[in-house]
């Protein structure tokens, strides 16, 4: 199967997560922000190319903050989702600043990808499993993956979270149901597995996209705050289209700053990786 693999990362929204590129802050040990440890892991596990999803805003801040030094490891390519960025006969409802959602993002991107793909959040510390087994994979399929994480290594004890519960069966997955203000200490099973948003797909999800999309649009395009979301249109293909998504784990801990008193823990772990030989100077 595919030699090549692209590491697809949406970064668009982070302007206005972070009140601003600048705002984001160093977690690594030299500077680093949690993107470089996700590009670092995806080259290790055999990746050959980073397409980063931003809007132009943000794409001065984007290149001299983290950009110049990821081009240096990888090959690069930035796709632009901008809210205008959608097809005709359809027009932007006046007063809406919400970006169209994360199947949009994907979509935004269709231009540079070419080879079997993982989408991944700029935000998201998700460790080296996830990126090593979505390579092997694709290096024996064309199914569509996703990665699963113990609920269990998602949590925090600073307050709830939203989490995309899986649904497996027969190593497949067979539904993501949505659950909010999930508190570290929770009555799920141990086994419960979450989604992260770690998706691994084939090129031919953008045809999907772009129909679904006009579908979309016709529906809730003039909604302030309606989203086109990647889990909801993957959901669709498996219950409707009969599309495998093949359920892959890993046992990582995922890391991110939901709550601002998370970021030490953050730092911290990167630290104590980076300490145990995990990561050598980038």
């Amino acid at each position: 199967m595919a030699n090549n693999m692209t590491l697809m990362v949406m970064a668009a929204g982070m302007g206005s997560r972070f009140g601003g590129l600048k705002q984001i802050e160093p977690v690594g040990p030299d500077g680093q922000v949690i993107l470089e440890y996700s590009v670092y892991d995806a080259i290790e596990a055999g990746f050959d190319k980073a397409v980063f999803i931003i809007k132009h805003e943000i794409e001065k801040d984007f290149r001299d903050i983290i950009g110049k030094r990821i081009e240096k490891m990888i090959d690069v390519e930035y796709a632009f989702q901008e809210i205008d960025k959608i097809p005709a006969p359809y027009t932007v409802p006046e007063g809406r600043v919400k970006p169209w959602g994360t199947g949009h993002a994907v979509l935004c991107a269709r231009e540079f990808v070419n080879s079997p793909f993982a989408v991944i959040n700029a935000d998201d510390y998700y460790g080296k499993g996830g990126y090593k087994v979505v390579k092997n994979h694709f290096e024996k399929s064309d199914e569509f993956c996703i990665v699963g994480f113990k609920l269990a290594n998602t949590v925090t004890e600073n307050g709830t979270v939203s989490r995309g519960i899986c649904e497996i069966e027969n190593g497949y997955l067979k539904s993501v149901v949505e659950t909010h203000e999930i508190p570290a200490n929770n009555d799920y099973p141990e086994d419960t597995i979450c989604s992260m948003n770690m998706w691994g797909c084939t090129p031919k999800l953008f045809d999907e996209l772009e129909g679904g999309f006009s579908d979309f649009l016709k529906e809730k395009g003039q909604e302030m705050k309606s989203e086109y979301l990647l889990p909801t249109i993957i959901d669709g293909m498996i219950k409707n289209k009969g599309e495998k998504v093949k359920a892959l784990k890993t046992d990582d801990k995922w890391y991110g700053v939901t709550y601002k008193e998370d970021k030490q823990s953050v730092v911290d772990a990167l630290a104590a990786y980076t300490a145990q030989g995990l990561y050598k100077k980038f």
